[in-house]
């Protein structure tokens, strides 16, 4: 076998690349006088053997692949071409590391800006109130006052989650960010407030749990995210009262002497919870496998990181040219999932059908992200695509709860499809009668942090609730702008963007209503302003 460039062949020029293409054999053989002899036909018996051999189950003597050539003898590789496929087979499993294991390092980032906030134990809690685009914080909102900590229960035990009324919808994630909880008005406390027992995979259930709402997670690591509405001025100042006054986090041993909570302000500080979008991803995966239960992922996940070298009790330190291979299959894989983003492929992310524009982070209506109820395994490319780009999963997000919680809509083309570009100018009209029991809200996203945009404005967002002092057409409408400097006379209706940066945006509605289940409430399409 010609050696070339390790991988030179197969990703040069590439812009996307899927697991899929990656795997295709797609080959053209070469076969010499020898194999097409062989090969005749299922009829035939080649010379060599005594029976008929069937065609497809012989290997040419060369083939032709975009992982490069290959060469045999008899079917046995020479040694060019061995080296060259197990190279080939360990970015793969690199690869589909990173995208698999994608939510790990997620939360672990969260966990991470957390820490560097000195919020770094379950008495101590994150408030936003409300978060602007200084901290690196996937999608966050600027709407709610959120309120954020984690805990690790292999240190507490059984963990007391207290939740006071009047807060929001909150959610327990664990380390491999899959949902446990819902708490607030989409969980068992229906807003009323209520004292939650989380339990850890080693902790046996107390034999009395009377007067608490019970959940195990299968990990260590667990976050915690609440949100609490601004006041009818939309200030925050309430909120954070309820927080301070109501939300307790203890071990179930101390519920006699609970410890103080401490509560940091987060909301205006400068921090990263995102993942690395290179070699470094392994290390922050890496943190996890060693720290969580041996059993968080079933062997078949635990397997791909085990054959890039990582692998629990054991140190991760691979070649000069193993890093060399595992940073190029994160940029891989980083391509794809950018292309995936804000053009999903699947009908089943449409909000609309038959309507690009307008999609749904929980794509298929699954916050497992299963297909056809599962019957279709998992919608890797939608699972893939979420914990790229937003934050928290919970099904309250995905249910049809009229009145509660909240659903969303992202964009991040025009109505022609083209990306949404910082140097134009774009309106979105929002009819009349948004169906929101509490409001609506436009937030916009930077592509490459997909983190809220930084700009002049440090809340890069409208809410119905907070800037009452948009401006309403005759028909009740409102008209959104966007772009590097305001239409005359729309300043109050307008969100600044960049020239020479893209965006995306979210449309949240808070206590969704009827019509926007049924659709016979729909949003428009984002015009560009020419």
């Amino acid at each position: 076998m010609t050696k070339t460039r390790r991988f030179g062949p197969v990703f040069k020029g590439l812009s996307t690349v899927t697991l899929a293409a990656m795997l295709a054999v797609g080959c053209s053989s070469k076969p010499d006088a020898g194999t097409q002899a062989m090969n005749k036909g299922s009829g035939d018996v080649p010379e060599g053997y005594t029976t008929a051999i069937p065609d497809e189950l012989m290997t040419p003597d060369s083939v032709e692949t975009s992982a490069g050539t290959f060469n045999f003898f008899d079917g046995m590789p020479d040694a060019a071409t061995a080296e060259a496929s197990f190279d080939n087979l360990k970015f793969i499993r690199a690869y589909e590391t990173f995208l698999t294991m994608m939510p790990a390092a997620r939360l672990e980032m969260l966990r991470h800006g957390h820490a560097e906030m000195g919020v770094d134990g379950h008495t101590k809690v994150m408030l936003m109130s409300p978060l602007n685009s200084k901290p690196l914080f996937l999608t966050g909102n600027t709407d709610t006052v959120y309120g954020s900590t984690f805990f690790n229960l292999k240190e507490t035990g059984p963990l007391v989650i207290e939740v006071p009324a009047g807060l929001g919808p909150g959610t327990i994630n664990d380390a491999y960010f899959r949902f446990v909880a819902d708490t607030g008005a989409p969980g068992p406390d229906k807003g009323k407030g209520g004292k939650y027992l989380i339990l850890g995979p080693d902790d046996k259930e107390p034999e009395n749990t009377d007067g608490y709402f019970v959940f195990r997670s299968p990990t260590y690591s667990n976050w915690l995210i609440m949100r609490a509405f601004l006041d009818e001025e939309g200030k925050p100042d309430k909120a954070v009262a309820n927080y301070k006054q109501g939300v307790r986090l203890y071990p179930l041993a101390q519920k006699d002497n609970p410890p103080e909570m401490t509560f940091v302000e987060g909301g205006d500080a400068v921090y990263n919870t995102v993942h690395a979008n290179n070699f470094e991803f392994f290390n922050e995966l890496n943190r996890v496998i060693q720290r969580e239960p041996i059993d968080f992922l079933d062997p078949e996940i635990r397997g791909l990181a085990s054959a890039i070298g990582m692998e629990k009790g054991k140190p991760f330190n691979p070649s000069v040219a193993d890093k060399k291979l595992l940073e190029e299959a994160v940029q891989v894989g980083v391509a794809y999932v950018r292309s995936d983003m804000v053009t999903p492929r699947g009908e089943d992310a449409l909000i609309y059908e038959g309507n690009p524009q307008w999609f749904s982070a929980f794509a298929g209506g699954s916050y497992e992200w299963l297909k056809d109820g599962g019957k279709g395994g998992r919608n890797l490319d939608a699972r893939n695509n979420f914990f790229w780009a937003y934050t928290v999963n919970t099904p309250a997000m995905v249910l049809e709860m009229v009145g509660v919680g909240s659903q969303y809509a992202i964009a991040g083309t025009d109505s022609e499809g083209n990306y949404l570009d910082g140097s134009k100018t774009y309106k979105l009209t929002i009819d009349k009668n948004p169906p929101a029991k509490d409001f609506w809200s436009i937030v916009v996203y930077d592509p490459q942090t997909r983190s809220q945009l930084q700009t002049g404005q440090p809340f890069p967002a409208k809410n119905s609730q907070r800037n009452k002092d948009m401006v309403a057409n005759d028909d009740g409408s409102v008209d959104v702008y966007f772009g590097p400097k305001a239409p005359a006379g729309q300043e109050a209706n307008w969100i600044e963007t960049v020239p020479g940066k893209g965006w995306f945006m979210a449309f949240r509605l808070y206590g969704p209503l009827k019509p926007w289940f049924d659709q016979s409430w729909k949003l428009n399409n984002i015009e560009q302003v020419k």
